[in-house]
């Protein structure tokens, strides 16, 4: 059983070490252009003395980068002078997808948030998983992993955290959000929850926070800002990072239930009829998907199922059957 079995994940860092380290989580991957070839995922870990760890992670699915590149510029300056406890930082935690720019693993086709707990035995995205479920979470007292749309949605920039049934739990994952201070942010709800990052940390009792920021496949100068300046705050919140946080602006959203998410019955190419943060009410048309088989049929009418405000949106011109058309959120505060 995988669960009897150690990882086979080698980390070249020692993360009792104080300083700085750069280095790799090296797993090995016999493959036909490298026999005894490994894929070697960046990691580095700041710590200075005893404290708390945080645990920080981009690239969950491998097309979203504004994670990345808000981790790879803080592992590059963070200095331990100003750590109190550990910072370990993964900027692309699905590192096949992100070197292919895809949402899964080119090698598996593994979706690495629907793959915990993992395998020790398993494929490339679950041995990732696994390594991260029975080694680096149990590490972490807070945990925060960067998301947007990647190439199918595009949000308005939020920094989220779930509902919980341990409401301690949820006030540090909410206050954390706070400290972020995107323009938005959600108390969420999950819509397809097995196997993710989320849960996996969640049922440890980890505080975890998370964003979508944007989306479209690419990221964009305010985005990018937007991540930089809300990892440091949580840092700062977290008495793990010094100085003070610097908090602007925030507007609470919820997503209450399965009425926020609107889906795609028919295949055709989509148009967006309320852009992103624009107020909606229940039943208003959201977006039309046009037949492109043949002229003269009239589009297909998508309507909200609740008030609020337009939170995401399919990207792309085309659209599938099944394909998530809209998600809607109502302001709270």
């Amino acid at each position: 059983m995988s669960a009897l079995r150690p990882s086979p994940i080698t980390p070249t860092v020692d993360f009792e070490r104080d300083g700085v380290q750069h280095g790799f989580l090296r797993l090995p991957y016999s493959r036909d252009d490298s026999a005894w070839g490994s894929v070697m995922i960046p990691v580095c870990v700041v710590r200075n003395g005893k404290g708390s760890t945080a645990l920080l992670t981009g690239g969950n699915h491998g097309d979203e980068y504004e994670g990345p590149l808000a981790l790879y510029e803080l592992a590059r300056t963070l200095d331990p002078k100003n750590v109190s406890g550990t910072v370990i930082i993964v900027p692309a935690m699905n590192y096949p997808a992100f070197r292919a720019g895809t949402r899964t693993s080119p090698i598996d086709n593994g979706n690495m948030n629907r793959s915990f707990p993992g395998r020790s035995d398993g494929t490339v995205t679950q041995k990732i998983a696994d390594y991260f479920q029975r080694e680096l979470l149990p590490r972490g007292d807070i945990v925060f992993d960067f998301h947007s749309g990647g190439k199918t949605l595009d949000f308005v920039p939020f920094c989220a955290a779930h509902t919980l049934q341990d409401k301690a739990q949820e006030a540090k994952a909410f206050a954390a959000v706070e400290a972020f201070s995107a323009p938005f942010s959600m108390r969420m709800t999950e819509i397809d929850a097995v196997g993710m990052y989320d849960t996996a940390a969640e049922e440890m009792g980890k505080v975890f926070v998370t964003t979508e920021l944007g989306g479209g496949g690419t990221s964009r100068a305010e985005t990018v800002r937007i991540a930089r300046r809300g990892i440091l705050n949580v840092l700062r919140h977290a008495g793990i990072v010094d100085g003070a946080v610097e908090k602007s602006r925030t507007q609470w959203l919820d997503m209450p239930s399965g009425d926020c998410f609107a889906f795609a019955e028919d295949d055709g190419m989509i148009e967006t009829m309320v852009d992103l943060g624009e107020p909606v009410e229940d039943g208003q048309v959201v977006a039309r998907i046009h037949p492109v088989g043949r002229t003269g049929q009239a589009p297909r009418e998508i309507r909200a199922r609740m008030s609020g405000l337009l939170a995401a949106r399919h990207f792309p011109g085309l659209v599938k059957a099944g394909d998530c058309v809209s998600v809607m959120a109502m302001a709270v505060r």
